[in-house]
């Protein structure tokens, strides 16, 4: 029952995928950004569908299970601060430059060098969040149907593979409605029947009024607050969110979308955290040992659609940004003449998805992987996107020197602290007696207080750029327009 209900999930998603995908038409804008055309209901379940992903309920239910209820928690309402302050502050302006993939901005506003840095620490990020999708898959398919956690890994982005390629962001927006309905409807299902079976009774400090999570260093406060930090604003620099902003057919749209999207994340995503702290246990467990079959069935196959509506668009975002922003790849659509960008962007989806198999292998963790990713686009890129958006003074050696220092200090705290959020830090540790567990939480703010100061210090002992962010057009008709002679 088990396999057949995921089953008609994935098939499901598959036959939306492929029968959109005939609207690619051979145009890489309609590949990456959907034409610019997709309506309100499309972009905000596309929102919607990159922020429900399996880190953020399957981690949700790990982290809330061990370590209280904001501990999970802070995984969907991070990500549904990020898309409310999107909402409020980026996504009009962000429309209306008509870009394609998010360092196009770091180009048009600091010149090539800051656009390939930030894409080279754009795909790394990223390949970290698919991987996080991958590991989920794995551990659900290995324990109700049977394969191996490879196997499972294998089934996931086989399947991711299928429809992302043939129709891109147009496959990857409508399978997230499709994703989001089985999603919603199993958080809600689950979360009745917990209420109605078990209570909704949190064991003493782990429940959601217990804020001692949010004050107390010794009940995780600080790892708590890193979290939101790092998703909240870390995320409003994320390929796969302003890749759907793009896609808007306006900048209205794009706004009102976020909101909606913003809204439905917590709502989906904050009962996966509060079964946890009901029952004590993992989902997966809980899922096993006391479930009715058909509640199973029905969580199980959301959990699969979350995983997929989040690494689809990952996937394709990374490889448009590696052919794009890293390979210099543009549009050039001609009747009969293959698109140059479309063509890199499929094959490079293939070394993407390569490397976040390894990782996924390497480092099994769930929500742990979600927030990592973010952290670093916190250290690195939040500042010169944020200032860069609405501040003239920063030019190009600032942002430089901000990615540098921010990218440097987390990493070299990273190695230092034996956890990271909580979890024992398999990655990248090295024993000392500099940094213990208590200190975990703490380099997300540091790295980025550092690359902030350096930014402002540089920026005002420096030229000023002389132009913000939100002035940026992009003249796609002068970069990528068809050559008037074959």
């Amino acid at each position: 029952m088990v396999i057949l209900g995921v089953a008609l999930a994935i098939v499901s998603m598959i036959v939306v995928g492929l029968l959109v995908a005939r609207r690619v038409a051979g145009d890489s804008r309609n590949f990456l950004v959907a034409g610019r055309s997709l309506a309100l209901p499309v972009v905000a379940a596309s929102l919607m569908g990159q922020a429900v992903d399996t880190n953020a309920t399957l981690g949700a239910t790990d982290l809330a299970a061990g370590l209280g209820f904001w501990a999970g928690a802070g995984l969907p309402l991070g990500l549904a601060l990020c898309l409310l302050l999107t909402g409020l502050f980026f996504a009009r302006p962000m429309n209306r430059m008509g870009l394609t993939t998010l360092p196009d901005f770091f180009r048009l506003r600091y010149g090539r060098a800051v656009e390939v840095v930030a894409a080279l620490l754009m795909i790394a990020a990223f390949a970290i969040l698919v991987a996080g999708n991958l590991v989920a898959g794995g551990f659900l398919f290995e324990r109700f149907l049977g394969t191996s956690y490879s196997g499972g890994v294998l089934i996931i982005v086989a399947v991711v593979l299928i429809y992302t390629l043939a129709g891109g962001l147009l496959s990857d927006a409508y399978t997230s409605i499709v994703q989001m309905l089985i999603t919603a409807a199993a958080s809600f299902a689950l979360l009745f029947w917990v209420a109605a079976t078990f209570g909704l009774r949190p064991a003493p400090g782990m429940g959601p009024f217990d804020l001692g999570q949010l004050s107390d260093p010794g009940q995780g406060a600080v790892v708590n607050w890193a979290t939101l930090v790092a998703l909240g604003i870390g995320d409003i620099v994320a390929i796969d969110f302003m890749q759907r902003i793009f896609a808007a057919r306006s900048p209205d749209v794009a706004r009102r979308a976020c909101f909606i999207a913003a809204a439905g994340t917590a709502v989906i995503g904050v009962p996966f955290a509060l079964v946890a702290v009901a029952t004590g246990q993992g989902l997966l467990a809980l899922l096993d040992g006391a479930a009715p079959a058909g509640l199973s069935v029905l969580v199980l196959a959301g959990i699969v659609s979350a995983s997929l509506s989040t690494a689809d668009g990952a996937v394709l975002g990374t490889a448009a940004v590696a052919v794009r922003n890293v390979g210099s790849a543009r549009r050039v659509h001609r009747p009969g003449r293959a698109d140059p960008l479309l063509r890199a962007t499929r094959w490079a989806m293939l070394p993407v998805v390569g490397g976040a198999l390894l990782l996924a292998l390497r480092v099994p963790q769930t929500g742990v992987l979600l927030t990592l990713a973010f952290d670093l686009m916190l250290a690195c890129l939040a500042v010169p996107f944020l200032l860069g958006l609405f501040w003239r003074r920063g030019s190009a050696p600032a942002a430089l020197a901000a990615l540098a220092v921010g990218l440097v200090v987390r990493l070299v705290l990273f190695a230092l602290t034996p956890t990271m959020y909580g979890a024992p830090n398999t990655l990248l540790y090295f024993p000392n007696t500099l940094a213990g567990a208590a200190f975990d939480g703490w380099p997300t703010f540091i790295a980025l207080g550092a690359s902030l100061l350096v930014y402002v210090g540089v920026a005002l002992s420096t030229a000023p750029a002389g132009i913000r962010g939100v002035d940026l057009r992009m003249e796609e008709t002068r970069e990528e327009a068809a050559p008037s002679s074959p």
